[in-house]
């Protein structure tokens, strides 16, 4: 691979140097750890406009903790939903470009403290593409069937997807994905960006098929081949069925395989609350599966935490 294909593609860059990539884990719970009130619609992206040097500290948490990859809060923020806030366009694009510029600085921060003593790769910022369900608020991220076209979606990503090449990202997280439908939408999109590379991460109902219904299997196959696609896979699904995702994956695409699942609790989009156990270090332990069936990108998504993903690095680089 070619220092530009390396660029354009920094996964494969950190893939080559570890059998495993590590992503962070939740980044909203641990901002209410810290006394942040994430009860708005913006959820996390309400921090930018009240505290953001909490998410500064949240990101060196989880890269100290031995992350690849810190993955901003922009999950939520978005042109329209700051606007709905009375913020216009140019100072939410601002807000959008400084998560970026957010996690850079955790980032640059704990590399100056740990290059010398860690044997790892200069972890990277990958830019939180949220779905247009969040934006909405109302759980629609888990479903996945808007009713809108795709030309309203497409004008609904493409100023942030701007905003966050422009304040550079190393790549981008088109994550939470539940319908085929955005999913392409955004694979377009990125193509206006020729030079930057993003990963595709599904919401699931089970192991086999994504929120709105749609093979699991049919997503990898028309979209596993693109280009600019560096990695497949799911997130802020429940672990248990992220084994049988994971072998479907690698029977329908070439990509590197991604999962971050959540905690082990089960989230109900109508009472937006958490219900069941999470079991910290299960991520860890079931890294050994998820691996041996094809996954080689493993962080966490809600509720996991910096000791997690410190497990994950304990087993998968001798971190301590």
């Amino acid at each position: 691979m070619t220092q530009q294909q390396m660029e354009m593609n920094p996964i494969q860059k950190i893939l080559a140097e570890h059998p495993v990539m590590i992503l962070d884990g939740a980044l909203a719970t641990e901002l209410e750890k810290h006394g942040c009130n994430l009860d708005d619609p913006l959820w996390s992206a309400r921090v930018l406009l009240e505290n953001p040097d909490v998410i500064v500290q949240v990101h060196a948490d989880y890269f100290r903790a031995g992350a690849d990859c810190a993955i901003t809060s922009s999950y939520q923020a978005t042109v329209e939903g700051f606007g709905k806030k009375g913020i216009e366009e140019q100072a939410a694009l601002e807000l959008i470009r400084k998560t970026v510029k957010l996690a850079a600085q955790a980032r640059n921060e704990v590399w100056d403290e740990v290059r010398n003593i860690v044997q790892r790769t200069k972890p990277i910022v990958a830019a939180s593409v949220g779905p247009y369900g969040a934006y909405l608020a109302d759980g629609s991220e888990y479903v996945g069937h808007y009713g809108v076209s795709d030309e309203t979606l497409a004008a609904f990503h493409r100023p942030r997807l701007a905003a966050l090449v422009e304040a550079g990202a190393d790549m981008l997280a088109f994550e939470t994905i539940p319908s085929l439908q955005e999913a392409q939408v955004l694979v377009t999109l990125l193509k206006e960006f020729p030079d930057t590379s993003a990963w595709l991460t599904f919401s699931l109902q089970d192991g086999t098929t994504i929120s709105e219904g749609t093979p699991l299997a049919e997503c990898a196959r028309q979209l596993g081949n693109e280009p600019q696609i560096a990695a497949i896979g799911l997130n802020c699904a429940p672990m248990e069925v992220v084994t049988e995702a994971i072998h479907i994956l690698a029977q329908s695409s070439d990509k590197p395989i991604i999962v971050y699942p959540n905690s082990g609790e089960v989230y109900d989009a109508e009472t937006k609350t958490w219900s069941g156990q999470g079991t910290c270090g299960s991520i860890s332990e079931a890294s050994e599966q998820w691996v041996a069936a094809g996954a080689q990108i493993i962080g966490g998504c809600c509720r996991t935490t910096p000791h997690q993903i410190s497990e994950l690095a304990k087993k998968w680089r001798n971190e301590t």
